[in-house]
């Protein structure tokens, strides 16, 4: 078996979705064969790309550029699963990147094993919405996508603890307050393939939350740190707008994120 850098490396360099996402899947499951069988694979190192290769479609826009479609209609709702794929393809790569680009910080064995598997969950949620987009006539690419999702990324290149703070603990946990108002326009539209892909998705960001507020404080603990402030300091220096309210405070507070964390950082509603 390949180093684990390199698997993650090997996934942000193919470009096509699908086939990023099948080996994203069969490397996932080759590390848990080999942590399954007591070994400690070695975790290696890895050049990885600022950019992950991308398809040709769909058409990557300015945000306030990509067209707004009304969710109750049926191109609004072809429109919202396009979107959630987007971001889950996303996710596949943002999950990989970590394991490849901070390679030079010691971690347990433990730290790679969580994002592996939600790297792998990622590719199945975004299996799952091309299946509900292909279902509807659609596919991922047949519409312009959001091209700010990789800024985080970017943005804290070189800062671990940064993109900790802002990719799950703050992205995704996005997701956890914005998933069960989703899921209720498929519920209402009766297509039920969409709302069981959703509450699968919903289910499991969850734990995605909690890998990054649990690192998260494991660094802040390594490095003598207060959490919160630490927090605080890192998305004000790279998340670019304030964080938006309604908060999923259960669901939240599941994954670790007290709302001391976050609501701090909120705009008025």
């Amino acid at each position: 078996m390949i180093p684990l850098a390199q698997m993650a490396e090997a996934v942000l360099r193919t470009a096509d979705g699908r086939e990023k996402t099948a080996l994203s899947r069969k490397l996932a499951a080759e590390w848990k064969a080999a942590r399954a069988d007591s070994q400690t694979p070695d975790i290696g190192s890895a050049n990885p790309p600022l950019h992950p290769a991308r398809p040709a479609k769909p058409e990557l826009l300015s945000p306030r550029d990509v067209p707004r479609r009304r969710p109750g209609s049926p191109e609004g709702r072809i429109a919202l699963l396009h979107a959630v794929a987007h971001i889950e393809l996303n996710a596949v790569d943002l999950h990989w990147d970590i394991i490849a680009r901070f390679t030079h910080v010691p971690m347990p064995m433990g730290f790679y094993d969580d994002w592996v598997k939600a790297a792998d969950e990622e590719s199945k949620h975004f299996n799952l919405m091309c299946d509900c987009l292909e279902e509807l006539g659609s596919h991922y690419g047949a519409l312009p996508a959001h091209a700010g999702m990789w800024r985080a990324a970017e943005d804290t290149a070189t800062d671990f603890m940064g993109r900790l703070a802002v990719v799950p603990m703050v992205l995704e946990a996005r997701g956890l307050d914005v998933t069960p108002g989703m899921i209720e326009v498929f519920r209402k539209a009766k297509l039920e393939s969409a709302v069981a892909a959703l509450e699968t998705i919903y289910s499991e960001e969850v734990a995605h939350v909690a890998y990054g507020s649990k690192w998260f404080h494991f660094l802040c603990g390594r490095d003598n740190l207060d959490p919160k402030d630490a927090f605080h300091d890192l998305v004000q220096r790279y998340f670019h707008s304030p964080l938006k309210p309604p908060f999923n405070e259960e669901k939240r507070a599941e994954a670790g994120l007290p709302p001391d964390f976050y609501w701090p950082l909120a705009v008025a509603d």
